[in-house]
């Protein structure tokens, strides 16, 4: 990962765009719709860094390379992340291709090296994203409070969330019913379970795209990764970063992760594993092979 893609909230923020013409004017559309207060400056007033002193963000569109430097200079001087159209090496951050969808946001960017790529990779996804996506996100933060109260255990709160996605009550957030959305959701938390205890064994001796999409699928909801050394870089790139990584795990250890209701992938690399298997099953503890070559 060359850069690190951040979301800055807007609401209550200043945004300055320094310059004129299509690709100044191109900066401000960004935000038409937003919570923000955009702030234009002229030429002349671009080179006082007093005129950046109450923004989080500064763009700088000019052909003029002087002047881009310099309003590039003032920006900083106030102690501003700026963003210079056209000119890599003067930017602070750089700007993504952007999915607006309200409270959701998808951004693609190339760090500057192909504004072309990001746009086409940009359509490819506006496609795969519902019009009514971010009124789910709204949906899920009117009810975070809720949520949580219900299910305070993370494995378990993670493990509804994630059925709720593509339940009734996103289909109706989506459709714009928020009442029945929030009924719906509630009614799930109601209903919900304790998962059912299992161990979902993957062969991790890579490449990834190996793997089937049950596989795959199973090691992004996975709570808990337990590993066999020599795992596959890329099988394990396919795991949700802040998922716990576990090693040497006795068969009893493997069977209390599982009864306590996190989603435990095994990433297995070579033949014993039938074994530790047959053992866990025996102990009364589900296994789900997802499959195993060999």
């Amino acid at each position: 990962m060359d850069a690190f893609p951040a979301f800055f909230p807007l609401a209550g923020r200043t945004v300055v765009i320094a310059g004129e013409g299509e690709a100044a004017d191109a900066k401000a559309r960004l935000f038409e719709g937003s919570p923000a207060t955009v702030v234009r400056l002229s030429a002349e007033e671009a080179l006082d860094h007093r005129a950046y002193a109450a923004a989080t963000l500064a763009f700088v569109a000019a052909e003029d390379d002087h002047f881009a430097r310099q309003a590039a200079e003032a920006a900083r001087a106030a102690g501003v992340p700026v963003n210079v159209v056209d000119r890599p090496a003067l930017c602070d951050f750089t700007t993504p291709a952007v999915i607006d969808r309200g409270e959701v946001v998808a951004a693609i960017g190339t760090g500057g090296a192909s504004p072309m790529l990001a746009t086409l990779l940009r359509h490819e996804l506006e496609t795969r994203v519902p019009e009514g996506a971010g009124r789910v996100a709204a949906l899920f933060r009117q009810m975070q409070d809720e949520v949580r109260q219900a299910l305070p255990e993370p494995h378990r709160r993670r493990a509804f969330l994630r059925g709720a996605l593509t339940g009734p009550a996103a289909e109706a957030a989506i459709a714009g019913d928020m009442d029945r959305a929030r009924d719906l959701l509630r009614q799930g938390l109601a209903q919900d379970a304790p998962l059912p205890a299992a161990v979902q064994y993957i062969d991790a001796r890579g490449p990834a795209d190996l793997l089937t999409l049950r596989a795959a699928r199973a090691l992004a909801a996975a709570d808990v990764l337990v590993c066999d050394e020599g795992a596959h870089a890329d099988v394990l790139a396919l795991a949700r970063r802040d998922a716990e990584r576990r090693s040497g795990l006795r068969t009893d250890a493997l069977a209390d992760l599982a009864r306590e209701g996190r989603r435990v992938a095994r990433l297995v690399t070579g033949s014993t594993w039938r074994t530790e298997q047959a053992a866990l099953e025996a102990d009364g503890t589900e296994t789900q092979v997802l499959p195993i070559a060999g």
